[in-house]
């Protein structure tokens, strides 16, 4: 059965958002928990069962080595690129990890590639949509950053396919972005995105002209982002630590999990306050506590944000412009919020920034629109076209380990290059074709994408053989190369699969496992969903229990209650689902009169002019529910 519902989604390093287009205007879809944002966050609980998002926040701090977050940054990167991340993440490698070969991580005692972790995170955005639309959610555009390499883009799309959808497109996030700005401004002009992520940075310079969105020139870099500012202060933390405490905690996992949290609260009060308190509870009943001055903290990121200035104004250069040319500035992603990045942009661009956009949601609100730009449009879309560029150079090695570059950064895509070369050595029947991304001049220096072979050439002289050499990438900035000797008619071509990508048999494997395993993968949600369920009316009960409406029931109401009470907790850590169900509803059913007495007496007390908050009404069975009935329907 296809589905008619596209989504965008936002797969980010901190949060990962979905969205669609309701009606003339884009919204993001909240998820179970009534939020909207969903925490790049995947764990394994008390019962090995995969937790995604809030619900596996609270692993990071409690089993560190049974989480993994922020793992976009390492997407489409091999263990010769994760060093230096590796000192502060609480990660755990697979052991035999050979260079050249996808990352393994280790989440207890099960191990997932960076791809497969990824896909949790859609499963659940998915899934969220799914519930929300009432129906299946088959196809998506997911955006990425616009200066995500061709491994980096390749591993998007199999995270997406292992997730169950059909990536429809791959966005730059930049641009995304910029749909969601020009639909709700519905201007001309020249507008340059800066997006300051969780883990990457990106700046693109876009031309808005009657509904035509073509990015002009981008740049950027996905080492930097927020994580850098949290690494910083942890750092300085450790240091402290070690230096006034006498600890060494660099190697306790659970440790470094509640000051990367400390880290994080004090660096978002920050951006409000004058100063935050860094309070971390340590092994042997020690605290570390240290007051961050909001000065101080803008001097110590200051290195940080300004390694963004570079690729700014590298974009500017590349499209020919001024800063003074430029009409709008859009700001996206959390760590924009910050003053001190707001006031460099500022400084930068010579213009106030428009914070009007929530900087966390825009780029999801965009992949919506240029989703249902793919599906056919609508009334408000159906005008509007999207015009990226490739991030990156891509070419090949010629004679004496030059770089020779066949399309060139910064160029419209879908694009397609052509270039021609011969022979150096007589009677040459192979041609060894070495794709290459990237913008230093010798191939060493540039990133290694695929090698293959025009095999069979005819034996000729030096210089006879004319090889035509074509480039193509599609609307995701993934690429096809081919090869073709034009006197004998020989070809060869490659569909490029980086270095780092998952093979397609890989992906394959993981596609029927998730195939396999889906009737007992729903089946372990189901349960997974009723005990939180139950563990929610179970503590409001305990809850009711102290209100005044509990000693109006009779003695044989209250010990029904606590029967039906003690039959639930019975069931509830177990596998069966349907009892687990039916302990629920008869226990809802069993406590309404102690609801309707609880909300009698709720209403008695807000007459005689106590305010209603100071009933206890909250903190017992909500007014109208059988003792709080959780929402997971």
């Amino acid at each position: 059965m296809t589905s008619d519902f596209i989504v965008g989604i936002d797969l980010g390093t901190t949060n990962s958002l979905v969205a669609y287009m309701q009606g003339e205007i884009p919204a993001v879809i909240p998820g179970e928990d009534g939020l909207n944002l969903v925490p790049s966050v995947v764990a394994l609980d008390e019962k090995n069962q995969v937790v995604v998002g809030n619900a596996a926040r609270k692993y990071l701090i409690e089993t560190p080595e049974r989480s993994v977050y922020s793992v976009k940054r390492l997407m489409g990167r091999g263990i010769e690129d994760i060093t230096e991340e590796l000192k502060l993440f609480p990660f755990h490698l697979a052991d035999d990890i050979q260079a050249g070969e996808v990352l393994r991580i280790k989440i207890g005692e099960r191990t997932y590639t960076p791809p497969e972790i990824s896909a949790l995170i859609l499963r659940q955005l998915k899934r969220n949509a799914e519930r929300f639309f009432g129906g299946p959610v088959a196809k998506a555009v997911i955006t990425v950053p616009a200066y995500f390499n061709d491994a980096q883009r390749q591993a998007t799309k199999d995270a997406g396919r292992i997730a169950g959808l059909d990536v429809l497109r791959l966005v730059n996030e930049p641009t995304a972005a910029s749909l969601a700005y020009g639909l709700d401004k519905k201007k001309n002009g020249i507008v340059a995105v800066y997006d300051l992520g969780g883990g990457t940075f990106d700046i693109s310079i876009l031309k808005l002209h009657d509904g035509i969105f073509e990015v002009i020139a981008t740049n950027g870099d996905t080492h930097l982002g927020g994580d850098d500012i949290d690494n910083l202060l942890i750092t300085i933390a450790l240091d402290d630590i070690r230096g006034d405490l006498g600890l060494d905690v660099r190697r306790n996992g659970e440790t470094v999990a509640r000051i990367r949290k400390a880290v994080i609260e004090a660096k978002i009060a920050l951006s409000s306050q004058a100063s935050a308190t860094l309070d971390v509870e340590l092994p042997g009943g020690k605290r570390y506590q240290r007051e961050v001055p909001q000065q101080a903290f803008e001097q110590l990121i200051q290195p940080v944000i300004d390694r963004t200035v570079g690729p700014c104004k590298q974009a500017l250069k590349d499209a020919n412009l001024k800063p003074a040319q430029i009409d709008e500035v859009v700001l996206v992603g959390g760590s924009t919020r910050i003053p001190k990045v707001r006031q460099l942009v500022q400084n930068l661009f010579g213009r106030v920034p428009h914070t009007d956009l929530n900087p966390d949601e825009v780029v999801a609100l965009g992949a919506a629109v240029q989703a249902t730009i793919l599906g056919g449009g609508s009334e408000v879309t159906k005008e509007m076209l999207l015009l990226d560029v490739t991030p990156l150079s891509l070419g090949i090695e010629v004679a004496g380990g030059v770089t020779d570059k066949i399309i060139l950064r910064n160029s419209t895509i879908p694009a397609s290059a052509t270039q021609y070369y011969t022979t150096q050595v007589e009677g040459q029947t192979n041609v060894a074709i070495h794709v290459l991304q990237g913008e230093r001049e010798l191939a060493r220096d540039c990133r290694s994408l695929a090698r293959f072979d025009l095999k069979g050439v005819p034996p000729m002289p030096a210089g006879m053989p004319r090889i035509e050499v074509k480039f193509l990438i599609d609307a995701n900035g993934i690429m096809q190369v081919s090869a073709r000797e034009q006197r004998s008619g020989k070809e060869a071509q490659i569909e490029v699969q980086p270095s780092y990508g998952l093979t397609d048999e890989q992906v394959e494997s993981m596609l029927l496992e998730s195939f396999d395993y889906a009737e007992e993968d729903f089946r372990q949600r189901q349960v997974i969903e009723a005990r939180r369920e139950a563990d929610t009316i179970l503590a409001a009960l305990v809850k009711g229990k102290k209100n005044d409406a509990w000693r109006q029931l009779t003695s044989a109401e209250r010990r029904k209650v606590e029967t039906l009470e003690k039959a639930l907790v019975a069931v509830k850590d177990g596998d069966d689902y349907h009892a687990i169900r039916t302990g629920i509803d008869t226990l809802n059913q069993g406590t309404m009169r102690l609801a309707e007495l609880m909300m009698d007496s709720a209403v008695t007390t807000a007459l005689k002019g106590k305010a209603m908050d100071d009933t206890g009404l909250e903190e017992g069975p909500q007014a109208g529910h059988p003792v709080a009935k959780a929402d997971f329907e």
